[in-house]
């Protein structure tokens, strides 16, 4: 066999077992989801979508995932404009002790999670606001705010500024260049950020544990407390409506952005 050859076969068998490896939990989780059993099992025991409904039979965890988009949504809202601006500023302006502020950016990722939910949890105890659920997509948007602001970044770095210029020499108002030359070029940016955005905050568990007490669960934390005492079918069918949202996001990002786009963005 050639060199050629022996390169090619190694490089596709390390791709297909990529692939087993990243599409088997998958793969599992979507077959106990729908045994006809009452135990978890891979292959399934039999055919049955009764765990389906279950899962949007319960009230509890109907109410759980609406918790949880709304903290998603209560997240993104926040994100948009915050990170929005930010990476416009760190792009297009000579700020004094840039990589400072950079570094600044990076701590969310570099302070623990529990470290940063006890933070939270007493700075809201403090203020009275424990038990609610915005400041829960409030939180979730301070440990993942630097990925908004990098998805934008890189849109804005890309930025022509002789757009904003020529708008400018066109007679446009500064607000006016904004709203119609830099925001559309910046537009993919800022989709995938949101939709980043949108997609961590439904998924986080440990700060909304920290977070939520009894009445106020978000779908990660409702899973959680049912596992802690058996692990049901019912919960694999609810691991399938995560995949379900994770997918719809990928589909969104692609058809208004582009994956390519986002994919150079990273």
């Amino acid at each position: 066999m050639s060199g050629a050859r022996s390169k090619t076969l190694v490089l596709w068998t390390v791709v297909a077992a990529n692939l087993i490896l990243l599409a088997a939990p998958t793969l599992i989780i979507l077959g106990a989801s729908v045994t006809a059993g009452n135990i978890i099992a891979f292959p399934p025991d039999g055919f049955s979508l009764k765990w389906y409904g279950k899962v949007f039979g319960s009230a509890v965890l109907r109410d759980a995932f609406v918790r949880s988009l709304w903290v998603s949504l209560v997240c993104t809202v926040i994100a948009v404009p915050a990170g929005t601006l930010a990476a416009l500023a760190l792009a297009r302006f000579r700020i004094r002790f840039a990589k400072l502020l950079q570094l600044y950016l990076l701590l969310p990722f570099t302070v623990p999670l529990i470290g940063a939910g006890m933070g939270m949890l007493m700075l809201f105890g403090e203020l009275g606001i424990l038990g609610e659920l915005w400041p829960v997509g409030f939180a979730c948007c301070v440990i993942n705010l630097p990925f908004m602001i990098w998805a934008v970044l890189a849109s804005a770095n890309a930025l022509d500024t002789d757009l904003e210029n020529a708008a400018a020499n066109c007679g446009a108002a500064p607000l006016h260049a904004f709203c119609t030359v830099t925001l559309p070029a910046v537009a993919p940016g800022i989709i995938t950020g949101a939709l980043l955005m949108f997609v961590l905050a439904f998924n986080e568990f440990l700060v909304s544990l920290l977070l939520t007490d009894a009445n106020t669960v978000t779908l990660p934390v409702s899973i959680y407390n049912s596992i802690r005492n058996v692990i049901t079918p019912d919960l694999a069918a609810v691991s399938v409506v995560y995949i379900l949202v994770a997918t719809a996001a990928i589909v969104l990002l692609d058809r208004w952005v582009g994956l390519e786009i986002f994919l150079k963005s990273k």
